[in-house]
């Protein structure tokens, strides 16, 4: 069948294209995006300085410290990639990967999916460990895989929101390191949100995003390159015609497939070097700055702590009304949960009844999950009581309109009992 073009449904009301932006007041308890930090949202709103601007560059370097503290790490390349997180995903592996090169993808959803896409477009010679969706992968399984493949790169999400489960990744460092692989880990929903030492686990790239545990809007990707990796990107370095200077040389290896997520050119418009690349976003880089910062002030044991209470208190909340969380929860990620659907229940009509009625929005989800779970998430600034006790008093709410038989006041009744448990 022949592809054509897809429609494009004319606006509904051509005059409020003139009208003044004002969305409405959702709470956004979803997978992410979820609501910005109101100080992330003032530092979007400060004045613009040129990107080469002396006070500039230190804003720069700032955020690179303050993201060497976000990542536990010592690596001298630590920055962010104008774009959204899934930017800085393809930036690292169209950077590192030669065509024909083996990478090892470690999928256990919708995200592993994406990971595996973008290698494939990179030419890479990819191979594909699979789990089934709501569980992780055991360490001796990557081993046999990594003995088995030989890969360059290993590529695997933290956290997949699609399942909601959380790979653990304190041995998988060491066994790439082992096997000469190095290992690139998608933190989007997960940085800021539970532990990742980058150093004490020898990981070698780690990328995220703002726009979930970090309480900032999407639009830059935080990364973290240590020396090995960083060596092998530069290794392809490539200078712009304008910019070279007499004495250029070009690197060993190809010339990276991509102009925008050269990170070898990056990492020399970051450097002392300060090689124009492109025009930097200022205010995202304020409001990257800005995440980090507050993340930072607050404290990892605090942060850590503050989601994995909230998605303690959304998991008694819901199971105390006779639902069902999905997967294997001693592998859940802490700040986002799968609701099971109950049958007879129509989800996408509670979705809509939620949003409709209370302002609030939770996710649907992906392939085999999609119309059998909910998901629900308590991250960066909704990762607090309040947003989760009225999230489930809602959920109540629209459940019992809805025909499903649940003691009423029960979900709010066992989140608050979790909270006063803690001492909240």
């Amino acid at each position: 069948m022949k592809a054509g073009l897809p429609a494009l449904a004319a606006l509904e009301d051509e005059g409020a294209i003139v009208d003044d932006l004002n969305p409405p007041p959702r709470l956004l308890m979803g997978p992410g995006p979820i609501n910005a930090d109101p100080r992330v949202l003032r530092a979007l709103g400060t004045r613009l300085i040129g990107q080469f601007d002396p006070q500039f560059r230190v804003y720069m370097k700032e955020t690179m410290e303050l993201y060497r503290r976000v990542f536990e790490t010592k690596n001298r390349w630590t920055l962010v990639v104008d774009g959204t997180a899934r930017a800085a995903i393809e930036c690292v592996m169209v950077s590192v990967v030669e065509p024909g090169e083996r990478v090892l993808v470690l999928s256990f959803g919708r995200f592993g999916q994406l990971m595996t896409e973008i290698a494939r477009r990179m030419g890479a010679e990819v191979h594909v460990l699979e789990t089934e969706w709501g569980a992780v992968f055991a360490p001796e399984r990557v081993e046999a895989e990594l003995k088995r493949v030989a890969p360059k790169l290993v590529a695997v999400c933290q956290g997949d929101t699609s399942t909601t489960m959380a790979q653990p990744l304190d041995e998988l460092g060491k066994l790439c390191q082992r096997y000469g692989a190095m290992i690139q880990v998608d933190a989007t929903a997960t940085l800021g949100g539970m532990p990742l030492p980058v150093d004490a686990w020898q990981i070698d790239c780690v990328t995220g995003g703002l726009q979930k545990c970090l309480g900032g809007p999407s639009g830059s990707g935080p990364i973290t390159l240590g020396e090995r990796m960083a060596e092998a990107v530069y290794r392809r370095r490539h200078i712009e015609e304008g910019l070279r200077p007499k004495d250029y040389a070009p690197g060993e290896g190809r010339v990276i497939g991509s102009n925008y997520f050269d990170l070898a050119m990056l990492i020399d418009y970051w450097s002392d070097l300060a090689l124009n690349h492109h025009t930097e976003a200022t205010s995202m880089l304020y409001a990257a700055r800005e995440c980090a910062r507050i993340f930072v002030k607050e404290g990892h044991q605090r942060v850590f702590r503050r989601h994995a209470l909230a998605g303690q208190a959304l998991v008694a909340g819901v199971e105390a009304i006779g639902l069902k969380v999905f997967g294997d929860k001693a592998h859940k990620m802490p700040n986002v949960t799968g609701v099971g659907i109950p049958e007879g229940i129509v989800g996408d009509r509670v979705r809509s009844a939620l949003l409709n009625d209370f302002n609030i929005e939770i996710g649907t989800s992906f392939g085999p999950l999609h119309g059998k779970i909910w998901r629900v998430g308590t991250m960066g600034v909704n990762a607090r009581k309040d947003a989760v006790l009225v999230t489930l008093g809602a959920l109540e709410a629209v459940l019992a309109g809805e025909g499903f038989k649940l003691p009423r006041g029960a979900a709010v009744d066992a989140a608050r009992a979790v909270y006063r448990a803690a001492g909240e």
